[in-house]
């Protein structure tokens, strides 16, 4: 039951994450406000989605995510197959190189981004976990 929580928890901080990453890069490239005001927003359902099937993989799976980087791990193996499955082809940007395009590009890094902040926050937890035994 712990690992579901805390894969819950690990979920829902990588979405706000992504969404909030996100919402920095629309702000940055100075794309249009009708177009991609809400991108944010369509990024943290995204992401929702995402995560409804993580928690029923870490469930199955109950035994093998045990730790904060199999998680994120999982999350962001989800996202990248969501990406690509809905066509946000990065490449496109050197053909054609628009802000739009652009994006495209920075949503593929900000999902590298992502996963270095859980890599850091399971080292800093793996550090906590190691005090703990210790005393």
């Amino acid at each position: 039951m712990k690992n579901i929580f805390l894969s819950l928890m690990i979920f829902v901080v990588m979405s706000l994450l992504h969404a909030q990453l996100t919402d920095c890069i629309v702000k940055y490239l100075s794309l249009p406000g009708g177009d991609y005001a809400m991108y944010s927003i369509f990024i943290l359902i995204f992401c929702s989605v995402i995560t409804a099937i993580g928690l029923v993989t870490v469930i199955i799976f109950r035994k093998h995510y045990y730790s904060v980087l199999r998680i994120a791990i999982l999350f962001e193996i989800l996202y990248l197959l969501f990406l690509i499955i809905s066509g946000t082809n990065p490449f496109i940007y050197f053909s054609d190189s628009t802000s739009e395009n652009l994006l495209k590009i920075f949503m593929y890094v900000i999902s590298f981004i992502v996963l270095l902040i859980m890599y850091l926050i399971y080292l800093l937890h793996s550090k906590v976990i190691l005090k703990k035994i210790k005393n």
